[in-house]
């Protein structure tokens, strides 16, 4: 693949914004001077977001329908660099001409699209004609491209993996899939400084043990088994201390640190190998944010925050304890946990069991599968139905039945009944599952 991004030219877009941050950050310290760009992220999100997209599920079709229009501007630029593996275009945006250039995927899981809706914003706005300060100063130091949706046969179904069942993401070594080449292809065309790592992960993942749900995981990926940190790796952290610190006045409590083992298969360790500063951003959940668009504006002010101090240099100015001190991703929690209550299955005696269960969608809800039965008292759960004394009868569609006997199945669809004995006509308690 022959790409010829030096020889690319943009018309700059004077502006008069000025980038202004809180004077002290969440974590309790001074924010560094000058620290940008909690309130310009939030009006850049609001702003410019892209009305086209306002779930989490889009097509390959509906993404860049969406973005078509606002490629017309002459301060961005679409180069063609590959194809999925069903031959789908896979492009990146480029913008700004400056000496340091930065790196941003998205989307390499099909399932994971907060960053890559949150990317559009962003080219909604870098694309926009009206004076802004921020954008001026991008465009003047940094060459940013962007390479949303690298999975976009995955997105058709929004699967984690691509066309042919592969983890994009554990395909490094051996480059088997279209898509993992085009990203190598990329960023050997390129040779980025910085590198940005776009996914969302668990939503149920806890920021420490009987912690909140984690919103935002950041993560400098280990360059080796080592685990050291090395001018690449330290650059990277100072950066994704820069964004906790921002992020901390906008969703505080709700960061964490990714697992930072060294895995030989993933991109991002790799880049960070290469000689990328690396980070990623994972997007876990919030509350009341079921299609993730409180996440999406928080994706464009922790990008922004971070461009902004590649940018200007700032980054240099960060503490590495504002990173190396976030709590790490804990267990995750279940979605319902049934406490107290006594299993029925027709034929047997009741079994005193804890019954855990976990949506199929974490974030809409509805329809709920069982996950673990058993001795479940010290289980973290977002929502625990205290049941003592009660019965739980299940519905015969959870049972499998063979020559007179019975099995409740782990991963059954939920639909039981909580009553007040054993008899299946005694007092009704609860319904839990959709019938």
């Amino acid at each position: 693949m022959s790409l010829t991004w030096r020889h690319l030219t943009f018309a700059l877009v004077v502006s008069s914004l000025a980038c202004s941050g809180a004077s002290r950050s969440a974590i309790g310290r001074p924010a560094p001077s000058g620290a940008c760009c909690l309130e310009i992220g939030r009006r850049v999100a609001a702003g410019h977001r892209v009305a086209a997209l306002t779930t989490r599920r889009f097509t390959h079709t509906d993404y860049w329908a969406a973005l078509d229009p606002l490629l017309k501007s002459k301060a961005l630029r679409v180069t063609p660099v590959g194809a999925s593996t069903q031959g789908r275009a896979l492009r990146a945006i480029t913008f700004g001409t400056g000496p340091t250039t930065v790196f941003l995927w998205s989307q390499m899981h099909g399932d994971e699209s907060t960053a890559t809706m949150a990317l559009a914003d962003i080219i909604s706005w870098l694309g926009a004609p009206e004076a802004d300060a921020l954008r001026d100063r991008l465009a003047a130091n940094l060459t940013v491209v962007m390479l949303p949706m690298l999975n976009p046969d995955g997105a058709e179904l929004f699967q984690r993996e691509n066309a042919v069942g592969v983890d994009v993401n554990r395909d490094v070594r051996r480059l088997s899939t279209a898509e993992a080449r085009t990203l190598k292809a990329v960023r050997d065309s390129i040779k980025p400084a910085f590198g940005f790592n776009l996914h969302d992960q668990n939503a149920r993942t806890l920021g420490r043990p009987g912690g909140q749900r984690v919103g935002i995981a950041l993560l400098a990926p280990a360059a080796d088994a080592a685990n050291g940190f090395g001018p690449t790796r330290a650059a990277a952290r100072l950066v994704a201390a820069r964004i906790r610190d921002v992020l901390e006045r906008e969703i505080p409590g709700r960061i964490a640190r990714y697992d930072d083992a060294f895995n030989v298969r993933a991109f991002g360790d790799l880049f960070q190998s290469w000689g990328t500063s690396t980070v990623l951003i994972e997007s876990g959940a919030l509350p009341d944010d079921a299609d993730k668009q409180r996440l999406r504006t928080v994706n464009v002010i922790a990008i922004l925050s971070a461009l902004d101090a590649i940018a200007t240099g700032d980054y240099r100015k960060e503490d590495p304890a504002v990173y190396t001190s976030l709590p790490v991703n804990d267990r995750s929690a279940v979605d319902v946990v049934v406490t107290g209550a006594s299993l029925v299955i027709p034929g047997q005696a009741p079994v005193r069991v804890d019954i855990s269960m976990n949506y199929e969608d974490p974030l809409r809800k509805g329809r709920a599968r069982v996950r673990e039965i058993g001795d479940l008292e010290d289980v973290v759960a977002f929502d625990t139905v205290a049941a003592p004394g009660l019965f739980i009868h299940p519905d015969p569609s959870m049972l499998t039945e063979q020559r007179g006997n019975r099995w409740l199945r782990i991963g059954a669809t939920v639909q039981l009944s909580i009553r007040r004995g054993p008899e299946p006509t005694s007092a009704l308690v609860r319904e839990m599952g959709n019938r």
